[in-house]
């Protein structure tokens, strides 16, 4: 993975058809998706749950660009070996879920994958200030996780913070949560570069009718380069 600042979309696969799950991503992914999201959540760290290492591997086989898998779940490190074998490109990690969030960075990058840092909304960008040099991402929550198609929650001045203590660091500002076309472009002048959505990607279309999706992420790409279509 080379490093850039350009907009990257990452469709949230927790939007996506349950029972088809190959065919979506390769769905999105045909349709302009830059990467492949995937939350996975234990419901003790957040309540709910979704997906465990044998799901990743099996999405992994169908992913050809980049799969970007936040793990919503506490504790972390037990389960880093796992997602390194499932195939995991980004592996991010939230601060809150654990004592010792540097160890886990460091555990992330010494399994061969990419390391992420995730803030939840009640979390200050301070709270990564010491970590940016073991981070290749910061995740800003811009819901409570947990759950998709939440309304999103105004995160720009975190944003903005991170965007300068990062500097010139080749480290992304991904935002997830409520990301649409009105949203996009709002974090995308504060400084992120990686925008998850989930149900502004899938919203109208299916593995039957991709062209919507498509559509659904030229449109949240172009917001976010304050192009409007």
């Amino acid at each position: 993975m080379s490093f850039d600042r350009s907009i990257k979309i990452a469709p949230s696969i927790l939007s996506a058809d349950f029972a088809n799950f190959g065919a979506e991503i390769a769905a999105i992914e045909a349709q302009g998706a830059d990467w492949v999201h995937v939350d996975v959540m234990d419901g003790h760290f957040v309540p709910n749950l979704t997906f465990g290492p044998p799901a990743v591997a099996a999405f992994r086989r169908h992913v050809k660009t980049v799969m970007d898998v936040h793990l919503m779940i506490a504790p972390v490190d037990p389960y880093i070996d796992a997602f390194a074998q499932a195939g995991a490109d980004i592996l991010t990690a939230h601060v809150e879920a654990g004592p010792h969030i540097h160890r886990t960075l460091q555990a992330i990058r010494g399994a061969g994958m990419k390391a992420g840092v995730a803030l939840n909304p009640g979390t200050p960008a301070g709270a990564v200030a010491h970590l940016l040099d073991l981070a290749d991402l910061v995740c800003v929550m811009t819901v409570n996780p947990g759950f998709g198609g939440q309304k999103f929650i105004d995160m720009t001045d975190k944003v903005r913070s991170l965007r300068a203590m990062i500097g010139d660091r080749p480290v992304h500002i991904e935002i997830d949560g409520g990301v649409d076309s009105v949203t996009a472009p709002l974090v995308a002048q504060a400084g992120a570069d990686v925008l998850v959505a989930g149900s502004a990607v899938f919203k109208g279309g299916s593995v039957d009718a991709p062209e919507v999706y498509g559509r659904n992420i030229r449109a949240i790409r172009a917001a976010a380069a304050g192009v409007y279509v």
